[in-house]
């Protein structure tokens, strides 16, 4: 499919734009706060809560915790698998990576599990003009190789053109010579077509937004940002945000001793990069140099705030069409990314640092009050001003919540009805939803809470899982094809502790054995926040697990 950065992609552009007219029909009448509501979906790629709104006191997002401060933020969300396929297939359908029965990145949930509804979709079905900017699914064959067109989008998805650069050799390293490296930041007038993808992406959804700023149907558009994922490719200015000096290693960046061997990932990935390559790391527990070490996390850093200034850009052009007072703006991550924590750089485990996501929703008139005449809610903040001010969350909620809940919470909070739960099984069913409503820390009095919501926060558990093909550390333990997965890590995260199993599971019938326990971890969080000190054999061991699972 052409796309902008060509004249092909130009005229991609023009035929988008008219066959959103031949949607909308011919009326122009604006929205106003009487209409539905639109919805501004904002997925980040491995973004763990290196955020200031979260907490962190180095990284520098002023433009996103400007969002938090008219949000309402959830400080303990969870992915239930930590990479990125699963992931977005698992929150778009509201159903968890078991009845999507996509655990890799080779298979079509509609073909292989069933004809499931995504949020798109509903929206779409609702009168909705639904659209999709950047990486919303996962490209490739996990969404047809057409982001789930037609089902989820009202005309065919946006991707920008230099997507296709960020895996070649474009990093200039010490040498002077093109590499396909890891660390990556890049003089952007430099690379090819002089630009990155995520700054077209958001070119692209504000020439969407200026244009459905007429219509008389409301949207849905989901925008995904690349960044931070590896390559940290990245305008080479945001270096300068954060001096090498002043970064940390992780707290704990040893290799734990009591970390059951299925429980480690060997950051395969990133060892395929030149720059890593170069380091002649042993395989599969490094460690990586110190001094390499504060570079990658330097770069991830740099990444985000890159990636804030992008989402900046996007809500101040929100602004200044007038549409902050009638869309609805959601803001999450697909999952996290380990920064050396237990001698991991990257996704692929079920540790708080590879599930825990940042979760945000704005609700104009609910989480913030309504932007005066010539009031902006979302100035674009520059996070090169060292004046600027951190903001706090607006409001924040500590209850632990999952990402499945993404599907059901938009819809109530766009007035529609919302998907009714699950039936076990659900493969059948073509709407349905297995993530709990979050519609109750809203406290909207119009609308019935779930009756499924616990008033007890120890009550509450965040479920999250990962295949491995073998019980040891091996070169595909981070992205396993189902035919190799021979266990399965299920993970329970309550606000007391995380405790996994690692169980036997057949591929073929996709069913897992909790008699077969191969291994185990139990960690407490007010003693152990970083879970290093397993406590699983201390424990009942895999009983317990079966007595809480879903």
């Amino acid at each position: 499919m052409p796309t902008p950065g060509s004249g092909r992609g130009f005229l991609w552009l023009g035929l988008v734009l008219s066959s959103v007219c031949v949607a909308l029909g011919s009326e122009t009448q604006a929205n106003s706060t009487t209409d539905a509501l639109n919805i501004l979906l904002i997925i980040v790629d491995d973004l763990r809560p290196s955020l200031g709104c979260y907490g962190d006191k180095l990284v520098r997002s002023p433009n996103i915790d400007q969002l938090a401060s008219h949000s309402l933020l959830f400080q303990n969300a969870f992915a239930q698998q930590a990479v990125c396929a699963p992931s977005r297939v698992s929150f778009l359908t509201g159903r968890r990576p078991d009845t999507t029965r996509l655990h890799n990145f080779n298979s079509y949930w509609r073909v292989h599990a069933g004809n499931f509804s995504t949020i798109p979709q509903y929206f779409k079905e609702n009168g909705y003009v639904t659209m999709s900017v950047g990486k919303v699914f996962h490209p490739g064959i996990t969404s047809n190789h057409t982001d789930d067109s037609p089902y989820s989008w009202s005309f065919p998805p946006y991707h920008p053109s230099s997507e296709k650069y960020e895996n070649t050799k474009t990093c200039r390293g010490p040498d002077g010579e093109l590499h396909a490296n890891l660390l990556c930041p890049v003089d952007v007038v430099d690379v090819p077509e002089g630009t990155l993808p995520d700054k077209q992406s958001t070119e692209q959804a504000i020439q969407l937004l200026e244009k459905m700023k007429t219509s008389a149907s409301p949207f849905f558009l989901a925008v995904g940002y690349h960044k931070p994922h590896i390559p940290f490719r990245y305008p080479k200015e945001f270096q300068k945000l954060y001096p090498l000096e002043n970064i940390t290693l992780a707290p704990d960046s040893e290799v734990p001793d009591g970390l059951p061997p299925v429980a480690y990932n060997p950051w395969m990935d990133i060892r395929q990069r030149e720059d890593v390559q170069a380091l002649n790391i042993s395989v599969p527990y490094g460690p990586i140099p110190v001094e390499f070490q504060r570079k990658i996390r330097q770069s991830y850093f740099a990444s985000v705030s890159y990636l804030d200034t992008q989402v900046g850009r996007l809500l101040s052009a929100l602004d200044d069409l007038q549409l902050a007072n009638s869309t609805i703006v959601a803001f999450t991550s697909d999952h996290g990314w380990a920064l050396g924590e237990h001698g991991e750089w990257a996704k692929y485990s079920n540790f708080d640092v590879a599930t825990h996501v940042p979760l945000m929703f704005y609700v104009p008139g609910r989480t913030a009050s309504l932007p005066e005449a010539g009031e902006k809610l979302f100035p674009y903040l520059d996070p090169f001003d060292s004046a600027s001010e951190l903001m706090e969350p607006g409001r924040q909620s500590m209850d632990l919540v999952e990402l499945v809940s993404l599907f059901p919470t938009l819809a109530g909070l766009a007035g529609l009805q919302v998907p009714p739960r699950c039936p076990v099984p659900s493969f059948h069913v073509e709407l349905c939803r297995e993530g709990k409503n979050l519609l109750k820390h809203f406290r909207f009095r119009d609308l019935e809470e779930d009756p499924y919501l616990p008033g007890n926060p120890r009550e509450l558990i965040a479920y999250s899982q990962y295949p491995r093909p073998a019980d040891f550390p091996q070169w595909n333990s981070d992205k396993p094809n189902l035919k190799d997965i021979k266990i399965m890590g299920y993970s329970i995260r309550t606000i007391d502790y995380r405790y996994t199993v690692w169980v036997g599971f057949n591929p073929d019938e996709f069913l897992a054995n909790f008699s077969d326990i191969h291994a185990g971890e139990l960690y407490f969080v007010d003693s152990d926040p970083l879970q290093d000190h397993n406590m699983y054999n201390d424990s009942q061991g895999g009983d317990l697990f079966q007595l809480l699972m879903p």
